[in-house]
């Protein structure tokens, strides 16, 4: 795709998560059409899509015809089968590309590529068996923690050492999956920069937040990041050189952990970010619209921050605090269209603003 799609293509999404969502609303204001390709029914992007392919990732059939139905095919989240992607690519380009997946689908290798590309990260081994356990707890120490390679998020998958005892226990409960050691960070915060990157090499980021977790989950980002200006300034420059060693389209988060000795990426993602969700509210442009303008071979924002913002996840039970939040002035309420608030799930945002400092 070489020329910019006009108003009226169709944006193709894989998933139909909360992400997928705001990304059809993003494509709405622009005058896209989208159709996401989701398993499930009732999805949240499936309230506000254009189209919902329901079928499973394997389901070669209605792949290709979810491929020959758009114009460009983009994703809200990043363990997409090997196989659905060979088909796809073979009808349709795919933004951002398949190497940014490929990298960002298993910590060992991400860790590796941002090793290669002169970046930071926490030590680390690789853990396939019970000795692998051990001599990595025998070189990188404790407290340090164990994770899948594969398919963790929101605090899954991962397991703490506080002392080596520990490393039997943490090995077992990765059932049998490959895994990584990463030796623990001495950090005063964590914080995260979306970044995008057009075709023509154009790149903008948003003003790094600071990121607060609880119980693995991310709690609130927070935006201007009580940081020094010049780490906001290294931190933008780390993300757009991951951004140009990617080749990358679309938009993109980076989290890193600010260190006496500079800072450290913990991981990346390639997608809009949860920790980005502030831009709603904050920017002109948020990353949602970047992302499509991005995909859709339009000029970027310039991602440009006009307030104060405390983004804050609403999960589970906070759902019961809705009516309260939507009577607030200062608050912008985002929900997810969710039928169920189960503990740990995230049923929505808010974005507290407040005037630009």
């Amino acid at each position: 795709m070489s020329n910019p799609l006009p108003t009226g293509a169709t944006i193709g999404i894989l998933g139909g998560g909360q992400l997928g969502r705001m990304l059809s609303v993003a494509a709405s204001r622009l005058g896209f059409k989208t159709c996401i390709f989701e398993p499930g029914g009732d999805c949240p992007a499936s309230h506000v899509a254009n189209y919902h392919f329901q079928a499973s990732y394997d389901d070669t059939d209605a792949l290709r015809k979810f491929g020959e139905a758009v114009d460009v095919i983009t994703y809200e989240f990043e363990n997409i089968p090997a196989s659905a992607l060979d088909q796809l690519e073979a009808i349709c380009e795919v933004r951002p590309n398949r190497r940014a997946l490929t990298v960002s689908q298993d910590r060992l290798t991400e860790k590796n590529f941002l090793q290669e590309v002169g970046l930071k990260v926490a030590p680390f081994m690789a853990v396939d068996t019970l000795e692998d356990m051990h001599k990595a707890v025998a070189e990188i120490g404790t407290p340090s923690i164990l994770k899948t390679c594969r398919l963790g998020y929101d605090g899954k998958g991962q397991a703490r050492l506080r002392e080596e005892s520990d490393a039997e226990q943490a090995f077992a409960s990765m059932n049998g999956a490959a895994a990584v050691l990463e030796g623990f960070v001495d950090f005063s915060c964590e914080i995260s920069v979306i970044g995008a990157r057009a075709a023509d090499g154009q790149v903008a980021c948003f003003d790094p937040g600071e990121n607060v977790h609880r119980h693995g989950i991310l709690h609130t980002t927070t935006v201007p990041a009580s940081v020094p200006a010049s780490v906001r300034t290294d931190a933008v420059l780390i993300a757009a050189r991951i951004l140009n060693a990617l080749d990358y389209v679309g938009v993109l988060g980076v989290e890193l952990f600010v260190t006496p000795d500079g800072l450290i990426v913990n991981e990346i993602a390639p997608r809009v970010h949860n920790s980005g969700h502030w831009t709603q509210n904050g920017c002109v442009i948020d990353q949602f619209e970047q992302h499509i303008r991005a995909v859709a071979g339009w000029p970027l924002g310039d991602g440009s921050r006009h307030a104060d913002v405390v983004m804050e996840n609403l999960i589970g039970a906070d759902m019961d605090r809705v009516a309260d939040l939507s009577a607030d002035p200062a608050v912008a309420l985002h929900l997810y269209g969710k039928a169920d608030a189960k503990a740990g799930r995230k049923m929505g945002h808010i974005n507290r603003i407040q005037p630009r400092s």
